[in-house]
């Protein structure tokens, strides 16, 4: 079931699924009972970009954390819970605004009965993850090793049994770190259901190695239209996360708003240091998440005015300067040390 069709979810304030837009989710690294860290962190991917964020609940104290924590926040919060029911119910009566099982390893049908029982009762929904790397042995079995219809089947079958409690409050995730293994395992389970599908690449690595694999993965399944909410997976700082998550979705046009910003990849022509300063200019745009227009960063003046003509905004270095371009139109000349600041005030000063 595709994006438009899925079943719309509410989340806290947010709703997904319905052709509702994809929201960006990234999980916290900091220890969940630690209520200052925990709550920095999330203002930090709140500015970001971060629509809905996840904390592990890993003990009683990560769960009596959480009416505290989301007294400080602006965005729904997620309590990730694995093996321990009873961590599940005490999340949900602390305030969680979804609680994401493995209805498989919380202990038992009588004891995720109880868990539904009590996200039923406040109108809590449920993600259901699956991961290739908990599969079941019979299933590893069927399948003669670890498949994507092995996942799909895995997890159709934890939809029916909170189903079977009478429950359809869900959104499911299917994740694995072989990149194709995920990209067949979404698009045969999109056939098979209609509840809310958030997609990402598990474990896929550093920043580097990671943003390649989620792009890739990502890329062909939101392509695809399947794919409701997503979390690009990093090992590093979360904010990376939603960088990419971001630019992933306006690369696609599933997103608006927010800088695009162009660079060139540098050459023998280059007398201006093109590389400190796009990364400058980067850290630089992604305060303006309220203009939607693009910037170009040429090295030379050779090409960079053509080649900054389709941007809204460009500089084209020459030595030891650059030429500040608006609308394809050479505007000035600027000494290299402001080029920074040139370009910071025409972004306070953008106007359509």
């Amino acid at each position: 079931m595709y994006r438009d069709h899925t079943k719309v979810i509410k989340i806290g304030d947010r709703v997904i699924g319905g052709g509702n837009p994809i929201l960006i989710q990234s999980m916290t690294n900091t220890k969940t009972s630690d209520i200052d860290a925990t709550v920095a962190q999330i203002l930090k991917l709140e500015k970001a970009g971060c629509d809905i964020i996840r904390s592990t609940v890993n003990d009683d104290a990560a769960a009596a954390a959480i009416p505290a924590i989301k007294k400080q926040i602006h965005i729904p919060l997620v309590a990730d819970i694995h093996f321990d029911y009873r961590l599940a119910i005490a999340a949900a009566e602390a305030g969680a605004d979804k609680i994401r099982i493995n209805p498989g390893n919380i202990g038992g049908k009588d004891k995720l009965a109880q868990v539904v029982a009590v996200c039923k009762e406040r109108n809590i929904p449920i993600r259901v993850g699956v991961n290739s790397g908990s599969l079941e042995k019979e299933l590893v079995e069927k399948y003669h090793g670890v498949t994507a219809e092995g996942i799909v089947e895995s997890a159709l079958d934890k939809v029916h049994m909170i189903e079977d409690c009478g429950y359809d409050n869900m959104v499911i995730s299917i994740k694995s770190s072989d990149v194709m293994m995920c990209v067949k395992a979404h698009e045969l389970i999109a056939d098979q259901t209609n509840y809310p599908l958030h997609v990402g690449i598990t474990e896929s690595g550093t920043v580097m190695s990671g943003n390649i694999k989620s792009s890739v993965g990502l890329g062909i399944i939101l392509h695809e239209g399947i794919g409701d909410t997503i979390r690009v997976s990093l090992t590093g700082n979360p904010v990376n996360e939603i960088m990419t998550a971001k630019m992933i979705l306006k690369t696609l046009g599933l997103r608006t708003g927010g800088i695009e910003l162009v660079s060139c990849p540098t050459c023998g022509r280059t007398e201006i240091d093109l590389i400190g300063l796009a990364e400058q200019i980067e850290k630089l745009v992604a305060d303006y998440d309220h203009l939607n227009i693009k910037v170009a960063v040429m090295g030379c003046v050779v090409n960079g005015p053509g080649e900054a003509k389709e941007a809204d905004l460009g500089i084209a270095g020459g030595k030891g300067c650059g030429i500040l371009i608006k609308k394809g139109q050479i505007i000035k000349k600027i000494d290299e040390k402001d080029i920074l600041s040139t370009l910071k005030y025409e972004l306070d000063n953008w106007s359509e």
